[in-house]
């Protein structure tokens, strides 16, 4: 079993910090940053891991973190969000994929990109056979 690793790491902090300071300035208005899709809210709902981060828009309730995961050898399960249970097991399970945590206010639909990475075994799994050849 191999470790699993996060990997190409991006914090999106800087960019979150900007985004809240222009709506607090008044130059972006919530409706554009309150937008959250019907479906990341269900995920939220469902997938979601709670933060003890409260949201920075409504100050109601807690942050919700959704894991979306990506790539070409999930086939169709890419652009689904997982669980952080479920991130472990693909992690061992595939040579590669990307990771977007997504934060989400389920009362007045804020959301954010906060973290992105990439996980997998990189290829550790794929240890090369050692059977011999005819010429060996």
């Amino acid at each position: 079993m191999v470790v699993r690793t996060q990997r190409q790491v991006v914090d999106y902090a800087l960019q979150r910090r900007a985004l809240l300071t222009q709506l607090h300035a008044g130059r972006v208005g919530v409706s554009e940053v309150c937008d959250a899709d019907p479906y990341l809210v269900q995920a939220a709902k469902f997938h979601g891991e709670p933060s003890e981060t409260i949201c920075p828009v409504c100050r109601r309730e807690p942050l919700t973190n959704v894991a979306w995961v990506f790539g070409d050898e999930l086939k169709n399960a890419s652009g689904q969000a997982r669980k952080p249970e479920e991130l472990d097991r693909m992690a061992n399970q595939y040579e590669e994929f990307n990771v977007y945590i997504v934060e989400v206010c389920r009362t007045c639909n804020w959301n954010h990109l906060v973290l992105s990475y990439v996980l997998g075994t990189g290829g550790l799994n794929d240890r090369p056979s050692r059977r011999k050849t005819a010429a060996e």
